[in-house]
């Protein structure tokens, strides 16, 4: 009790930044320490670890592996029975009632919910009472957990007090494992308008009569279904519609569905005439009773439709419609054989009506596009494209027959306009091009764009259009009101039609022959079988004598008047006409090489072929 000094000695230290201990050199308030002194707690361990420090520590058991709350108590819910009193001040009936609650607890995570059994035709809003979740204990922030619960208690969840009155098996087994121990459970609480509810109501005993709704009772969901035809097809656009006649024999309506097949083009409106009842006979009424705009009452009705009124073979007239019944299912043979001794169910071969066709009437051709794209129009709802002749394109491509022709017209200034006129082959199409000509006062190029030509006097309905048997030499061809004369066409039009000279009238063909046969004959031989070299080489020294002394002729004056006497083209003109004009242009025909010519030109006696004579003179 004297001692004053209670210090300690130093002994934590710090070095080359390491912490470290040291033993004490003096007692507290400076006592000696005696060496190896241990303390009376470290004796009694040297008296119980005997066996430690002789043989060492003892092997310690690894420890269980850890399982989260999550898993070991998955699915694992503890079910509490309960109650809650609810205040009914607005009832007479009562003043307060029970509502009967399950309360349960999930130990993964301990949350709560409580859920009210639904009770039909209770008028209350019942289900889940309270959601899941960790329900608060009280104000500090606990939660409620399963030790808090136990039977014949009372919970407080959000201001609403609940009565533990039993519990599951499960939950049982559970609590008394962890040890606790549950009060025994008490009996579930009913309210007092429920009590009564419960308890069956008394019927007054009636004496026997006739029950008004027997008939509802005995042929409830029992129906009679007829298979009819409503023939429709003396309206336009009618057919014959498969209908089902119900007759329900609960309270004598009438129902008639039609029936509708697959793709058969009409909407799919299930019922035809809604469930009603049908009159059969309707009373004698005045003229200005409106019965158009109220309903018919049984005042009106002398005689409903009933079951002996339907039978196989009749027709009936519902609401305006005739039906003709053809067959029955077999509840309503079954029915007419017990009631009203029917045995003959035979159902009628019911055969189409084949439909009178209506034929289609084009409508005349209206001028715009060609007849063919017109025509699609008429024959589907979607136009499509005309089809055209593939083989026949394919087989005929960039094969072109092609004809000069010459404008028939009354004016003056047209009658020398020449034109070329294309036949294409592949599509029947023609088109008119006229050659450009210098200070003619017209402008040349397309006159007539591809397109087939009709000829005149043929009908939009039935067109007719040029083909190359209409192309003779001489002929005259109308385009939409233009008449042109053909004359001249190229060799290879004659080539084409000789290869295949079945196909075309031997009048054209023999037309191409006589206008082509004198071209042939100048072509192969010179007149008077003088060899061609000769004839050459004779037409180079009239040129070079003509460039020496007679330089002043007018060439082109020359093939202007000899083309002008020629009025067939063939090239060939008389040889005194020839002469009388060469004398008229001042042709020196007395020098010895232009007579050698003329000699060469010769065409028989009397003939000369000018255009071998031209070709001394180009122009």
């Amino acid at each position: 009790p004297q001692k004053t000094s209670f210090h300690r000695s130093h002994t934590l230290g710090f070095r080359n930044g390491y912490a470290f201990t040291k033993l004490p050199r003096e007692g507290i308030g400076g006592e000696t320490l005696y060496p190896n002194q241990l303390s009376q707690a470290q004796l009694d361990d040297l008296c119980t670890q005997g066996p430690t420090l002789t043989y060492g520590p003892a092997r310690k058991s690894a420890p269980p592996p850890f399982m989260p709350s999550y898993v070991a108590f998955d699915k694992q819910v503890l079910k509490f029975d309960a109650y809650f009193q609810e205040d009914v001040p607005v009832s007479a009936d009562e003043h307060y009632r029970i509502r009967q609650v399950g309360i349960y607890y999930y130990l993964e995570d301990d949350s709560m919910c409580v859920i009210e059994p639904v009770v039909k035709n209770s008028g209350l809003i019942q289900g889940k009472l309270l959601k899941r979740h960790r329900v608060p204990k009280n104000d500090q922030g606990d939660y409620y957990h399963w030790k808090d619960l136990n039977l014949a208690t009372n919970i407080t969840m959000y201001g609403r007090t609940y009565r533990l009155v039993n519990c599951d098996s499960f939950t049982k087994v559970f609590m008394e494992r962890q040890g606790i121990v549950l009060n025994p459970p008490e009996e579930m609480v009913s309210g007092p308008y429920t009590k009564p509810r419960r308890t069956p109501v008394q019927k007054p005993v009636v004496p026997a009569g006739p029950d008004p709704l027997w008939q509802f009772l005995a042929y409830d969901t029992k129906v009679l279904r007829f298979y009819a035809i409503w023939d429709d097809t003396s309206h336009p656009f009618g057919d014959q519609h498969h209908c089902i006649i119900h007759y329900f024999l609960a309270d004598g309506t009438v129902e008639v569905r039609e029936v509708y097949r697959k793709n058969d083009g009409r909407d799919p409106f299930p019922v035809l005439m809604k469930r009603q009842r049908l009159p059969k006979t309707l009373a004698d009424k005045k003229m200005s009773f409106p019965s158009c705009v109220l309903e018919i009452s049984n005042e009106e009705v002398l005689e409903w439709y009933s079951p002996q009124d339907f039978a196989i073979g009749k027709t009936l007239t519902l609401l305006g419609r005739s039906f003709l019944i053809y067959d029955c299912d077999k509840f309503t043979q079954n029915f007419y054989r017990e009631k009203f001794g029917i045995t003959d169910f035979q159902p009628l071969e019911i055969s189409k009506k084949q439909l009178e066709r209506v034929p289609q009437v084009i409508p005349p051709y209206n001028g715009f596009g060609i007849p063919e794209d017109s025509l699609q129009n008429c024959l589907s709802l979607i136009p499509k494209p005309p089809r055209k002749d593939v083989i026949k394109m394919v087989e005929n491509n960039l094969k072109v027959l092609r004809y000069g022709v010459a404008l028939e017209s009354p004016v003056r200034a047209d009658r020398n306009r020449h034109f070329i006129l294309s036949y294409f082959l592949s599509d029947d199409t023609i088109s008119v091009y006229e050659p450009p000509v210098p200070n003619s006062g017209i402008v040349g190029g397309k006159y007539l764009k591809r397109t087939r030509v009709a000829k005149p006097g043929s009908t939009p309905e039935n067109p007719a259009y040029y083909e190359p048997s209409d192309f003779a030499i001489g002929s005259t061809i109308e385009v939409f009101g233009h008449r042109f004369v053909i004359t001249d066409a190229d060799e290879y039009v004659l080539n084409y039609m000789e290869r295949d000279a079945k196909s075309f009238s031997a009048t054209t063909l023999q037309s191409l022959r006589d206008h082509f046969h004198p071209r042939k004959a100048v072509k192969e031989t010179v007149n008077n079988d003088i060899p061609k070299q000769d004839l050459d080489d004779l037409i180079e020294e009239v040129q070079k004598e003509l460039k020496l002394h007679h330089n002043y002729l007018n060439t082109r004056k020359f093939h202007e008047a000899f083309h002008d006497i020629d009025n067939d083209g063939c090239g060939i003109v008389d040889k005194t006409k020839f002469l009388d004009l060469c004398e008229r242009l001042e042709v020196p025909t007395s020098t010895l090489l232009l007579k050698k010519l003329i000699d060469y030109c010769s065409w028989g006696e009397d003939k000369i072929n000018y255009r071998d004579f031209l070709r001394a003179f180009p122009s």
